[in-house]
C-alpha cells in the first residue's frame, strides 16, 4: 500500500466531531491554507459551488450570543429539507452517538433540561474561535449541496492533519432567515451547514468518546 495512503487513513481515523476547544485563535493564514488544500474536492462539472463565510473569534463569540437567543426563541426554518426520520441502522447509530456524548458529559437520559441544554451549544459553536458557514447557489440544487458535502470532508479532514479540531454543525443552518440577514447573504444562496473549528480541549469530557463505524458488510452489496 502507498505510504499516502496509510497517511489519509491516519488522518480520517484521528478526525472526530470536536465538541470543546481551546480560547486560542487560530491564524488566519493556516486557514487560508486548510482552505487552499480542500478546494481541490471534487465537484459536478468542477464548478466548485461552496462559497465559505469565516468568522474571527471575536465574530464567533458575538454571533454566537446573538444566535443562542435567537434559536431559544423560535422554531428552525432551514433552507433544505429537514431528515423526515432515522429508522432502523440510521436510528441506532444516532442514538448510540447520542448516548456516547450524554454519557461522557454525566448527562441522565432522563434530564430533559441538561441534555437540551447541551443543545444549544450548537448555537454558540461549542466555544470554538472559529465558524465557517458553508453555502451553495440555489439553483443547483441537490446537487450544489451534495458537491459541498465533498468540500466539508475535504476541510475537516485538511484541518486534522494541520492540527486543528473541527465539527460540521447543521443546528445553525436550521435557522437560515436568521444568518442570512445576520450576515447579508443573497436570498439565492442555501444556507447547508456551519463547520465550527479550532484547537481542541483535549481534557473535557466532550472529546473523550469516538463514535463507531459501519462494517463493510453492511454498506457494501458487492455484484459478481
Amino acid at each position: 500500500m502507498q505510504p499516502e495512503f496509510d497517511s489519509l487513513t491516519r488522518v480520517m481515523k484521528a478526525r472526530y466531531s470536536c465538541r470543546a476547544y481551546l480560547d486560542k485563535p487560530v491564524e488566519r493564514g493556516l486557514i487560508e491554507q486548510i482552505v487552499h488544500t480542500a478546494r481541490r474536492a471534487p465537484s459536478w462539472c468542477n464548478a466548485q459551488p461552496w462559497q465559505l463565510t469565516i468568522t474571527s473569534q471575536e465574530e464567533t463569540e458575538k454571533l454566537g450570543k446573538a444566535l443562542y437567543k435567537h434559536a431559544s426563541q423560535n422554531a428552525m426554518q432551514p433552507d433544505m429539507p429537514w431528515p423526515e426520520s432515522y429508522v432502523g441502522a440510521y436510528k441506532d447509530r444516532r442514538y448510540a452517538c447520542g448516548m456516547q456524548l450524554y454519557a461522557a458529559l454525566d448527562i441522565p437520559r432522563a434530564d430533559k433540561p441538561a441534555r437540551t441544554a447541551q443543545m444549544l451549544e450548537n448555537f454558540r459553536f461549542f466555544g470554538a474561535p472559529h465558524m465557517m458557514l458553508v453555502t451553495a447557489p440555489s439553483e443547483l440544487g441537490p446537487y450544489g449541496a451534495l458537491d459541498c458535502g465533498g468540500f466539508i470532508t475535504a476541510f475537516t479532514l485538511a484541518a486534522q492533519a494541520a492540527g486543528l479540531a473541527s465539527i460540521p454543525q447543521a443546528a445553525p443552518a436550521a435557522h437560515a432567515p436568521f444568518l442570512r440577514e445576520y450576515f447579508g447573504l443573497p436570498e439565492d444562496r442555501l444556507i447547508l451547514c456551519a463547520i465550527s473549528f479550532g484547537y481542541a480541549d483535549e481534557a473535557h469530557k466532550a472529546n473523550s468518546f469516538r463514535t463507531g463505524r459501519a462494517a463493510l458488510d453492511e454498506i457494501i452489496d458487492w455484484r459478481e
